[in-house]
């Protein structure tokens, strides 16, 4: 399906597909477009995603458990014993536009420029950090940002979980089969969360929640050991001795390169169709956590890559026949 395309008097190769991402979704879009002989470029700044931190990841599927590197590794290793993909790593993908002739643009960081006929967005999103002393330090010892992923590691210690909604005192139910006890720390006067989750968490005896308050530092030796904290209201500082630090403030999806393109809604995530990933422009699909799709998952990532993959191939399939037929 590779051909020439002529754009502002350049010739440059026009790819049937260009990949914007190498975590679970892009590794997985990127194997079947492999499969379907489908001329891919991959674009990324590294493999991994947001797993590439987890000390130990025990929910991917095939893996009683593997360290985030590793796994990482894995998804590259892969993606290039496949053919026809052409990967070029250490490239974030920078602005996506429409082509007037048809197909898109990719623009990478380092400036270069890539055609496609279709482009699939799978670009992740970043965890809000807390930024204070010793969370960088403690990533994957001891702090984490998923509960469902990383509940069990922490069993039989003592953790704390900072946030307020929804993810938060999700994060605190998935604890509760784990750890011996939970502190919950709430920047503000009250939980945001939904009254049946709240309810839950508040009356569990596993579980006290710390109001009016502000993570201050995480210290540890090779792991965490340690949370401080200050009253908001007093200033006054307090340390309580922990195993583990969940920060549940939330996610920003990596959406600024097709703001201008496709339909986001309220949070930034892409807006799909759940059943082929394709977003409110054609030719262009999205998968895993950029996406609107609640489930922050890498499993659930790379199956919905999956699905746009294979939907990309069906619509690229359309458009020979098209043009044959013209």
């Amino acid at each position: 399906m590779l051909g020439v395309f002529r754009e502002d008097g350049y010739n440059k190769i026009m790819y049937d597909l260009i990949i914007i991402g190498g975590g679970p979704a892009g590794t997985a879009a990127a194997v079947y477009a492999a499969r379907k002989k489908i001329k891919t470029l991959l674009l990324t700044e590294s493999f991994g995603g947001q797993s590439v931190v987890s000390d130990n990841i025990e929910n991917w599927i095939g893996e009683k458990t593997i360290n985030g590197l590793d796994l990482a590794k894995k998804f590259e290793e892969h993606v290039r014993a496949q053919e026809g993909i052409e990967i070029k790593m250490t490239e974030r993908a920078v602005s996506v536009r429409q082509l007037e002739k048809g197909g898109f643009e990719v623009v990478s960081e380092k400036g270069e420029a890539y055609l496609s006929k279709t482009v699939l967005v799978v670009s992740g999103g970043r965890r809000r950090k807390l930024g204070v002393p010793g969370e960088e330090v403690f990533s994957g010892k001891g702090v984490a940002y998923c509960a469902t992923c990383d509940a069990p590691l922490f069993r039989n210690k003592t953790v704390a979980v900072v946030g307020s909604g929804n993810s938060a005192l999700e994060a605190v139910i998935d604890l509760l089969p784990y750890a011996v006890h939970i502190y919950l720390l709430v920047r503000g006067t009250q939980l945001k969360g939904d009254a049946t989750t709240q309810a839950e968490v508040i009356n569990s005896p596993k579980v006290t929640v710390l109001m009016g308050v502000v993570t201050k530092e995480i210290t540890g030796d090779t792991f965490v050991r340690a949370l401080t904290y200050a009253d908001k209201a007093t200033n006054e500082k307090k340390t309580i001795a922990v195993g583990g630090v969940f920060v549940e403030i939330g996610s920003m999806p990596n959406t600024e390169m097709v703001k201008d393109v496709v339909k986001l809604n309220d949070f930034g995530e892409i807006v799909v169709d759940p059943v082929h990933g394709t977003t409110s422009q054609a030719g262009i699909w999205a998968a895993g956590d950029v996406t609107d799709c609640p489930y922050k998952q890498n499993n659930i990532a790379a199956g919905d890559a999956v699905k746009a993959a294979l939907s990309i191939y069906a619509y690229l399939l359309k458009q020979e026949r098209e043009v044959l037929c013209t």
